[in-house]
């Protein structure tokens, strides 16, 4: 087992998985909302298994897809991470950053401080090159917080290999940040990563 990293900003703790964060990732992930550019919401068996499944990878790398808790109240908000995708995708074998927040936590900023706080996990502590990004072209939030993050739109768009071919959402847009790049960013450590 290696050391698990467990990210902090001025507001937020990207930490391991609890058996507390079940409940409420499985109210999130059944939320239409929330779930409005994935193909379908999750039952309750569904996202205990992924709960797991990042448990046991963070376990086993010390990095993964961690819960995110608010550091004022402990409470669960949502994940954010890095994902290694290794086949399936044009841009494979690469790092993904990604996220998804309750609700009542969207328009607070904190989507885009805990990827932050990701990217600098990956670009800082894991030596990485590049991580990548994507999004359904019409979910303006999460695009929002891609540039926000700095990420370049690599002007490709791939059919998404999990998605339904039938699907409106296996469109998806590729965007990529380098190391370079997001060295270059003064912003990048604003939230006391």
């Amino acid at each position: 087992m290696k050391t698990i990293i467990h990210p902090r900003t001025t507001r937020l703790h990207l930490r391991q998985w609890q058996l507390a964060d079940h409940e409420p990732f499985a109210a999130m992930s059944a939320d239409p909302q929330v779930m409005e550019f994935f193909p379908t919401t999750l039952s309750r068996s569904e996202s205990y298994a992924i709960a797991e499944k990042c448990r046991l990878t963070i376990e086993e790398n010390g990095w993964g897809i961690w819960a995110v808790e608010l550091l004022e109240t402990k409470e669960f908000i949502g994940i954010v991470g890095l994902h290694a995708q290794t086949s399936g995708l044009p841009c494979s074998p690469c790092v993904e950053v990604l996220w998804r927040l309750a609700r009542p936590y969207w328009g607070t900023g904190y989507a885009t401080e805990a990827a932050s706080a990701a990217l600098q996990v990956g670009f800082g502590k894991l030596g990485l090159e590049e991580i990548v990004a994507f999004a359904v072209p019409n979910n303006h939030r999460s695009r929002a917080v891609i540039q926000r993050l700095n990420m370049v739109d690599s002007g490709e768009t791939f059919e998404h290999p999990e998605v339904p071919p039938s699907s409106l959402l296996r469109k998806h847009c590729l965007y990529r940040i380098s190391r370079s790049t997001w060295a270059a960013n003064p912003a990048r450590n604003r939230h006391g990563i």
